[in-house]
């Protein structure tokens, strides 16, 4: 055997720097949305649902989607405030498994981050009922119109049921490919006290 598949190549430190310094490769090599996450909820009888969102904040606190609160998502984030995530980079051959409590964001964070976003976006999201029947496309495309009017001059308000959800992990689980399937795989757990330990495990 290689002896190269004998040296752990995931360190045992600090995760989150470690999230960083995978997520900022993964910016560089990735063709398409690096910030593209699984993020999977559930009700709470357990039953679960998975979706593709966008990553648009993280740090020591933890990482960061903005979503209609009336959608399915956020309906189920509400009812049973636990989630986790799934980021898969095919350019890195790596992932990164994230699971955690589930908070919303406060408004002014919501607020400063709506502004933010480009003004057929923000249009957008007043006018979409996420997650509820629609009778056709051009239904749709009527409520933007119709929208984009009411708005027409000055900017544009945070819809109240539009914002954000913040994961704040208590395990973190780092994979990597290796030759001949003989992957690697790390997980940390954050204790009460907020220190992490990790372990490695059979791929």
């Amino acid at each position: 055997m290689d002896e190269t598949q004998l040296i752990d190549a995931i360190p045992s430190e600090d995760p989150l720097a470690l999230f960083g310094e995978w997520f900022a490769l993964a910016r560089k090599s990735e063709p398409n949305d690096p910030e593209a996450v699984a993020l999977a909820t559930a009700t709470p009888e357990a039953a679960p649902s998975v979706r593709m969102v966008l990553l648009k904040d993280w740090g020591p606190e933890g990482f960061v989607i903005y979503t209609n609160g009336h959608s399915r998502k956020g309906g189920e984030l509400h009812a049973n405030p636990q989630a986790s995530m799934l980021f898969h980079w095919k350019s890195l051959r790596r992932q990164i498994r994230i699971e955690g409590r589930i908070h919303e964001v406060p408004a002014a964070m919501a607020d400063a981050y709506f502004a933010s976003r480009g003004r057929d976006s923000q249009i957008g999201a007043h006018a979409s009922d996420q997650s509820a029947p629609l009778g056709s496309r051009g239904e749709f495309l009527a409520r933007i119109a119709k929208t984009g009017a009411r708005y027409l001059v000055g900017s544009v308000p945070r819809p109240p049921h539009w914002t954000g959800f913040c994961l704040v992990p208590h395990a973190i689980e780092f994979w990597m490919d290796r030759p001949f399937r003989l992957h690697e795989r790390r997980r940390f757990v954050r204790s009460e006290t907020q220190s992490w330990t990790s372990t490695l495990l059979y791929p």
